[in-house]
């Protein structure tokens, strides 16, 4: 099963306990990294990979390098001509 809810509560310290079968499945031991991430919706709790693949994927397509990089060889041709 991949997504659902999952209800957890904060203890005094400010932790959070996340259910084991989210563990399991997402490979998540003591220690692992996580991000938290406040939106207009609320607060997502994610990896840093997945944070960083939502990232990649909305940028798809926009090598923004790239784009630089062949703008400026462009303009190099036009100064050697």
């Amino acid at each position: 099963m991949v997504g659902g809810t999952h209800a957890v509560s904060m203890g005094d310290r400010g932790r959070i306990v996340v259910p084991v079968e989210l563990r399991e499945r997402l490979g998540l031991t003591a220690g692992s990294p996580l991000l938290l991430v406040e939106t207009a919706m609320g607060i997502v709790v994610t990896t840093r990979e997945r944070a960083r693949d939502l990232v990649r994927r909305q940028l798809q397509g926009d090598d923004l390098v790239d784009e630089l990089l062949d703008e400026r060889r462009a303009s190099a041709a036009e100064d050697d001509r």
